[in-house]
């Protein structure tokens, strides 16, 4: 490499050839062609063109059309470009990532367009990736807030049969992040962005462990460039909810490059752990009980206390007490477990049960795998712990500055829905996380009957 992934500037890394890694691997993402700035969704008719598009699919809610929606629209009349639109219907409460989102956005398709525009943030940009790499089409996105790392992950974040999802797709070809646009999001959205980011601490160290204990593919190049945006996005806090014009382009700027590092690696490992579940969790519970949850990257902030407390407790273990670890394999009941996977999931526990007959998790050979790697690399495990997290009280202060939720009471849930959460996370997809690892050394029941709160 001619340099490292964290010295490059965006258009270097979306660059089409790719770059070559010392990984072994060309990294490459989708994306070819990002603005920032102020004014520049008047660009979006020359990034149409650019990419040799001609009848493209305006995808919005009704809150993103009068932010954006009709702004573009008059832009793209004004080129000389035709296009179809589709106003996503006003529901109540937040709109999900789900069946029926996408069955709406289906009915809508007009066969005549080749791109799909989102007009706005998370949910919105994920229902059109994954629209787009179905009928194969590409897609762009103007971004209205800088509240999520997604704008240019290879992946979609979708419910799917109630259960919280990653859709692995493509990325948009274009992203195009008006300043004066993202100035107007709410403090709510500003501060999911920061969530988001902020959880980028837990994701890299948990790739790094998962590395060694289940032979994750794991590149350093990547996981520089995540802690380089993160950093960014740390230093510029202040200005964020200031709504600083730098501050926002600095951090969108972050945001897509931590999307990128998704695609470069192909999976969500650089930016997603534990701190991810607790969220995908309270947002299942809460969609069963068909009551408002809030933003993700606001669930995610908090989660990202939570896990950072865990992980101080796993530091005071010097050694591990394999004993204590066999001892819970030894006395497991699956009757018990499923009980528990019922109680946590309610209507949809039989599909969590049927990944567990998948995966095979409770088998006691794979714990005992994992467990023996972890009792010979634990010193290893210990150092990267110190190594990626800061305290816990650095990143307490910083959110509180931001006048951001810290803790799960906070956002209206409950000790025990915090406890089901960790005790449920490693259940829902096949992925090492830090509740995979406690329940591997025995502590995961431990773990949760100690949260504070």
């Amino acid at each position: 490499m001619e340099k490292h992934l964290k010295d490059m500037t965006l258009e270097e890394l979306i660059r089409e050839e790719g770059i070559p890694c010392s990984c072994g691997k060309v990294h490459k993402c989708q994306l070819r062609y990002f603005k920032a700035g102020p004014g520049v969704v008047e660009l979006l008719p020359e990034a149409i063109r650019d990419r040799g598009r001609k009848f493209p699919m305006l995808v919005m809610d009704e809150n993103t059309e009068k932010v954006a929606g009709n702004r573009v629209r008059d832009i793209l009349d004004k080129a000389g470009i035709p296009h179809t639109d589709h106003v996503f219907p006003h529901t109540d409460g937040k709109m999900e990532p789900d069946e029926y989102a996408m069955g709406s956005l289906t009915m809508a398709l007009d066969p005549r367009c080749d791109v799909i525009i989102a007009i706005g943030s998370g949910v919105i940009n994920d229902c059109c990736k994954v629209m787009a790499h179905a009928c194969n089409l590409s897609s762009m996105v103007v971004c209205t807030a800088p509240s999520m790392d997604g704008y240019c992950s290879n992946s979609a974040s979708m419910i799917q049969n109630h259960i919280k999802v990653s859709l692995y797709n493509k990325c948009p070809e274009v992203i195009i992040a008006d300043t004066d646009i993202l100035a107007t999001a709410p403090d709510i959205m500003l501060q999911a962005g920061l969530g988001d980011m902020l959880a980028k601490y837990v994701s890299i160290c948990e790739w790094r462990i998962s590395h060694i204990v289940y032979d994750d593919a794991y590149c350093e190049e990547i996981a520089g460039m995540v802690r380089a945006c993160l950093k960014k996005i740390v230093d510029h806090a202040d200005g964020l909810m200031k709504r600083e014009p730098e501050a926002l382009q600095a951090v969108v700027e972050g945001l897509v490059i931590s999307g990128i590092s998704m695609a470069f690696a192909e999976i969500s490992r650089p930016a997603s752990g534990l701190e991810h579940y607790f969220s995908h969790i309270w947002e299942m519970k809460a969609l069963q009980q068909r009551i408002p949850s809030d933003l993700h990257g606001i669930q995610v902030g908090v989660g990202t206390l939570l896990t950072m407390w865990i992980y101080e407790n796993v530091l005071n273990f010097e050694k591990i007490d394999a004993e204590k670890a066999r001892r819970m394999m030894a006395e497991f009941d699956p009757k018990a477990w499923e009980a528990t996977m019922e109680k946590i999931f309610g209507s949809i526990a039989p599909d969590v049960l049927k990944i567990e007959e998948t995966v095979g998790k409770n088998r006691p050979e794979r714990q005992e795998k994992h467990l023996n790697t972890m009792i010979e690399n634990w010193d290893q495990i210990r150092q990267i712990i110190k190594e990626e997290l800061p305290s816990r009280e650095s990143v307490y202060e910083l959110m509180a500055s931001c006048s951001m939720p810290l803790f799960p009471e906070d956002l209206g849930l409950t000790h025990e829905d915090t406890v089901d959460a960790l005790k449920g996370s490693r259940e829902i997809r096949d992925k090492y996380i830090t509740s995979s690892m406690l329940w591997d050394l025995g502590l995961l029941q431990e773990t949760a009957e100690k949260i504070p709160w």
